[in-house]
């Protein structure tokens, strides 16, 4: 499992159960807190109400009264009040009157008139000059049927002669209690889908940042040019600690193996120089000496051609990436080059020929370093053409960018060669003088079209001779 997806899984377990705690919390106590309301209304409406009964109950009339007469009006009121959506149009109250012994002489309702209400609560707390409160079921078998009943004391002067009850049915306050836990309901899954919306953009970025950490380090794995991803705070510092650490252990096997590389190559000229040198020592014929002395000229030149080479192979390898690419005019390039090559082309018999597409788009790049490799290219053609042949160097326009072709009228590259022409220090045999070349300049090629997000190729013509490109991407 991906660690963003962790993350994601992780981080919605513990907002949906903190959603779910908090959520629980809150629907156990909109019950309770809705019914405490209710009862501490109920204690003020007792209590103002037992005052206003106390003279008629006093006096005997409390079925006959005014307080009765208003009592009884009540039932006929239309209340027609909107409260919070909510349309009420008539009293759930009910109000009871019991005496010191508990008997009901007044019932607003008319069911329990001469009932004993001694044993309950509300009456039987209140006749004692304590707080009477209860909530019983109408229906034993049906919670939702419970009715809360408050009691409050009417006195004549410090005595409890009576208990009027008011009672409310529970059932009355269960439209408000369902839209609060509906309310409830609604913005907690309002909370969690947020989470999730949250949980999903932070696990996307992190996979996003993670993702491109573990392409650039699969890059250098893979020996492939790459750029640590641009990101910021501790994942753009990640990327440049680990891009500081890949160029320090990358310089330290570069020189390893460039060492071992170079003396390897060198091996060979020292020892003809060093085998000819030796000769010269001891008297030779003149046109011996004058064969032997050109051979170490001949090698000291291959020599320093090498190590120049060597030396601007590594800078390119070396390289990442462009840092001030500008878009390059090839045709004045390929100019420029064939002006380059003149003196060789004179020295060895051949001629160029050079075509452009117009209009040639100007792809960027590195102006120098394509006018290097477009000369190893045309260097190697001239090196296997035949006296009287012709390089033809070709600037077309393709679906991929720009292609720089380079055709000789040589012998070709054999088969077994055509994988391995771009290898570093591999060489074949020149037509005619049978020698070789450094062996990098292919390589510089590949290594300058790959820094350009180009690639190099090397086949064969149906004709006869051997076809280099080099393609760009423009755009």
């Amino acid at each position: 499992m991906r660690i963003g997806l962790r993350i994601l899984l992780g981080y919605f377990v513990i907002v949906a159960l903190a959603a779910l705690l908090l959520g629980q919390v809150f629907l156990r106590e909109v019950k309770p807190g809705v019914r405490q309301a209710m009862e501490d209304t109920l204690v003020d409406t007792a209590n103002v109400l037992a005052e206003l009964a106390t003279d008629d109950f006093l006096a005997g009339r409390i079925n006959e009264g005014a307080f009765a007469s208003r009592v009884r009006a009540l039932a006929g009121r239309d209340i027609g009040a909107g409260i919070w959506g909510f349309e009420k149009r008539e009293s759930s109250y009910r109000i009871t009157i019991a005496d010191a012994r508990g008997i009901v002489v007044f019932d607003s309702a008319g069911r329990e008139l001469g009932a004993d209400h001694s044993r309950w609560n509300d009456v039987h707390l209140t006749l004692r000059g304590r707080y009477g409160a209860r909530s019983t079921r109408s229906d034993p078998d049906d919670d939702a049927s419970s009715v809360m009943h408050v009691a409050a004391p009417i006195r004549d002067g410090a005595r409890i002669v009576g208990a009027l009850t008011v009672s409310k049915p529970n059932r009355a306050m269960a439209p408000f209690i369902a839209r609060s836990e509906g309310v409830i309901l609604r913005w907690g899954l309002v909370l969690l889908g947020t989470a999730l919306l949250v949980g999903l953009s932070a696990a996307w970025w992190l996979s996003r940042q993670l993702g491109a950490l573990r392409r650039y380090a699969d890059a250098v794995t893979a020996g492939e040019r790459a750029s640590p991803p641009d990101a910021a705070g501790e994942f753009g510092d990640l990327g440049r600690a680990l891009e500081t650490m890949r160029e320090r252990l990358e310089d330290r096997r570069y020189v390893e193996r460039y060492v071992h590389t170079l003396t390897h190559e060198l091996k060979s000229p020292l020892a003809a120089i060093r085998g000819s040198a030796e000769l010269l020592e001891s008297p030779l014929p003149e046109a011996d000496r004058r064969r032997f002395a050109s051979h170490i000229g001949t090698q000291s030149e291959r020599m320093a051609g090498m190590i120049d080479k060597l030396l601007a192979l590594a800078a390119v390898e070396h390289r990442q990436r462009l840092e001030h690419a500008a878009p390059v005019d090839l045709a004045a390039v390929a100019r420029e080059v064939a002006d380059a090559v003149m003196p060789r082309l004179r020295a060895a018999g051949v001629d160029l020929a050079l075509d452009a597409d117009e209009p040639l788009p100007s792809p960027d790049g590195d102006a120098f370093l394509l006018r290097q490799a477009l000369e190893n290219l045309v260097d190697n053609a001239i090196a296997f053409s035949p006296r009287g042949g012709t390089v033809a160097v070709a600037l077309r326009v393709d679906a991929a960018g720009v292609r720089i072709e380079v055709a000789d009228d040589g012998p070709g590259v054999p088969d077994f060669a055509l994988e391995q022409v771009f290898a570093r220090f591999y060489s074949l045999p020149r037509p005619g003088e049978g020698g070789r070349s450094s062996g990098i300049g292919l390589t510089f090629v590949a290594e300058v079209a790959q820094l350009h997000g180009g690639h190099a190729a090397l086949h064969n013509r149906a004709g006869g001779g051997a076809l280099a490109s080099l393609v760009l991407p423009v755009g």
